[in-house]
This record gives C-alpha cells, sequence and structure tokens, in this order.
C-alpha cells in the first residue's frame, strides 16, 4: 500500500516552514525503509526548486478559492482509491476540508497530522472565528479521517477540548543527524545562546527571550544571543533589541539553510526555545543532536525529554525570570568543562533513544496507517 502525503508547499528542507521539513524526513526515512512513498505538494508553481530526493513528488496549483481543489488534484485522489492511504500534515487549512469531503465521499482513507494546531495555545488565537470554523468545517475532517496524529501531549489535550474521541494517537516524529559530532567546548571568550526558527515574536516567545537576556547581560555584559531566522516581524524584533540596547549582544542573521546554519548552530553554546505554542520544534531536536544543551519552555512537548535526560533545563511558564534563571544555570555549568559536556553528550543520547527513525517508522505503520 502507498503512502501519499500531502501539505502546502513543496517539503522543502531548505525553508523555514517546518511542516514541510517535518514532511521531507518522514517520507525520506519511509523510502530509507522500503515503503512506497510519495508526497504531493500544493503550491503556486509547479517549479522543482526543491532539489534531489528519494520518493516522488507530484504539484498541484493552489486555487484562488482558499476551498478549491483543481481538477487534476481531485483525479489523481480518486484514482487512488484502495491502492494508497493519505496523510494530511497541518491544521485549519480550507482546502483540507474539500479534500477530506472527497476522500469521505470516495471512502478513500486518509490520516491527519495537525501538527500543533490543535493545542491549547493555537486554539486562543482568534478563539471565535476559530470555533465558527470548527464547527463548519474542522469538524467534518476529524471525523471522517481514520486517525488524528498528534505529536505533542498538549495538542492531545486541546484535541480533548473540542473534540472528544478515540482516534488520537500520540507519537512524536524522529530525527537523525547524519553529521559526525565532534563533542568539545566552543572557542568563544563568552557563552553565545542561539534561537533558530520563524520570528514570530509571541508565538516562539522572542520577547521573553530579550527580557530574560537583558537581565542576563548586566552581570555578562560580553555574553552574546545570535537569532536564526526571519519574517516581517524581524523588523519589530530590531526595534525591540535597541530599545534594550542589546545591539552589541544579539545578531540577528536572518534565514541560513544547509551547511551554513550548521556553522552558526556548532558555534552556539546553549540553545533556547522558549515558545508559547508547539507542535514538536525541530530546531530543538536537531540542536540536541549536535551536542547542544537546551532550555526550552513545556509548551514545546520536549521538555520532559530534555529534563529526563538531563539534557538541558526545561521552564514551565512563560516566564522572563525563570528563563534568566535557567540561562544563569547553564552558564555556571559551562563554565566547568566536564558538567557542561556530560550535558552535550546527554543531548546527543536524547536525540537517539527518543527520536530513532527505525522505532517510529514501524510504529506510524502499525499505529497509523492499518486500517
Amino acid at each position: 500500500m502507498e503512502i501519499i502525503h500531502i501539505v502546502l508547499g513543496k517539503a522543502n528542507p531548505e525553508r523555514m516552514n517546518g511542516v514541510n521539513k517535518v514532511v521531507y524526513q518522514l517520507a525520506t526515512k519511509q523510502v530509507d525503509f522500503a515503503l512506497k512513498v510519495s508526497v504531493w505538494g500544493i503550491t503556486k508553481d509547479k517549479e522543482n526548486n526543491y532539489g534531489k530526493r528519494n520518493f516522488e513528488t507530484q504539484l498541484f496549483l493552489k486555487q484562488r478559492n482558499p476551498f478549491g481543489i483543481s481538477e487534476e488534484l481531485k483525479m489523481a485522489i480518486i484514482r487512488k482509491k484502495d491502492k494508497a492511504v493519505f496523510h494530511l500534515h497541518g491544521g485549519w487549512i480550507p482546502v483540507f476540508y474539500s479534500i477530506a469531503k472527497l476522500m469521505h465521499r470516495y471512502q478513500i482513507h486518509y490520516v491527519l497530522t495537525p501538527h500543533g494546531a490543535y493545542n491549547t495555545i493555537a486554539m486562543r488565537r482568534s478563539s471565535w472565528s476559530k470555533k465558527f470554523y470548527f464547527l463548519l468545517f474542522e469538524k467534518k475532517i476529524l471525523n471522517s479521517t481514520s486517525k488524528i496524529h498528534c505529536i505533542g501531549k498538549s495538542e492531545v489535550n486541546g484535541l480533548k477540548k473540542i473534540f472528544e474521541n478515540k482516534k488520537s494517537v500520540l507519537l512524536p516524529y524522529g530525527y537523525e543527524n547524519d553529521k559526525v559530532t565532534i563533542i568539545e567546548k566552543t572557542a568563544n571568550p563568552t557563552i553565545v545562546f542561539g534561537f533558530i526558527g520563524r520570528l514570530d515574536i509571541y508565538t516562539k516567545g522572542l520577547d521573553t527571550l530579550l527580557k530574560a537576556f537583558a537581565k542576563f547581560t548586566k552581570n555578562q555584559p560580553e555574553a552574546q544571543l545570535w537569532i536564526v531566522g526571519d519574517s516581517k516581524e524581524k523588523i519589530i524584533l530590531e526595534q525591540q533589541i535597541k530599545a534594550k540596547s542589546l545591539e552589541k549582544n544579539i545578531i540577528l542573521f536572518g534565514s541560513k539553510f544547509g551547511v551554513e546554519k550548521e556553522a552558526l548552530l556548532q558555534k552556539m553554546d546553549v540553545f533556547v526555545h522558549p515558545s508559547r505554542n508547539e507542535g514538536l520544534p525541530l530546531s530543538v531536536i536537531e540542536a540536541a543532536s549536535f551536542g547542544k544543551p537546551c532550555i526550552v519552555t513545556d509548551a514545546t512537548n520536549i521538555g520532559s525529554q530534555i529534563m529526563n535526560s538531563n539534557a538541558g533545563i526545561t521552564i514551565y511558564s512563560q516566564s522572563s525570570t525563570q528563563l534568566y534563571e535557567a540561562m544563569q544555570k547553564l552558564f555556571s555549568v559551562w563554565e566547568n568543562p566536564i558538567e557542561f559536556k556530560e550535558l552535550q553528550e546527554n543531548a546527543i543520547k536524547m536525540v537517539s533513544e527518543n527520536y530513532n527513525w527505525k522505532k517510529l517508522i514501524a510504529q506510524f505503520n502499525t499505529d497509523l496507517y492499518t486500517i
């Protein structure tokens, strides 16, 4: 049975879109384990600008009507009846309602991964419009899907509040670092904290990070914070940095991919991800795989692994004071090379034990795709 992933975009890992990165990795690993897999992308254009991959990619043009499906995509779906399991990626996507409706009509099986869309915090944004949209459209997608794949406990809890069901499957996705990681202290004269991700100031907790770091620099005036990523909010972030007189301490690198991003990541000492809402942040898993101790919020859905593995610190509220205290603690550890190396080793071990693709691919097959 073929597995067909449907996503908005081209599953290009060299983009800031986390869902596309996850779909790329998942499809790649499924093929590595001898599964028949393809990715269908709904896009503004059909340009092949995503590099080589080991799975087939089909692109279908996005329609002007957000609920619209191209005739080409309709026929492609119908032709796959009884030949494939479809896997939809994302929540609150109008075209997915139309696709789900088509699949329900033709009795075509599909599973859904919302990628954090139903987290409690995510539901608070535009809550009234989401409630209205849910009743008219989203609920029908959930009613007809075979399984709902949740990648974090916060999403399971958020989903229960709006859709009581027995379809939910809690299962993380995996990660494999194909680079050789040498565990050693960086050559930085003072500690460098790092963040990689979309510059969504509220969702990613960057406002909290700036407050905590501003307090940290009062004791450590030479400390650095490297922020890798981009968005329309970059100008606002620059203004907030200037208002706190942190221009010399904070570097905004913009979007970096591939070897450029990895080079910056390897030069960071501690990775910080104080998000208010996540599915499961691939950037944290990637950073840990490079031996970077992490400071995260519990909302990232990786906090329990960080604490259980002694691979960093988890804070349990969106608090600049708690974040500052966590930064202080890890700075003290950073000053002791032996202790810090232990955290680095624990971070790598955490990824290999909790996000092992071989184990997870088997669970995907039994828990998600078996009807």
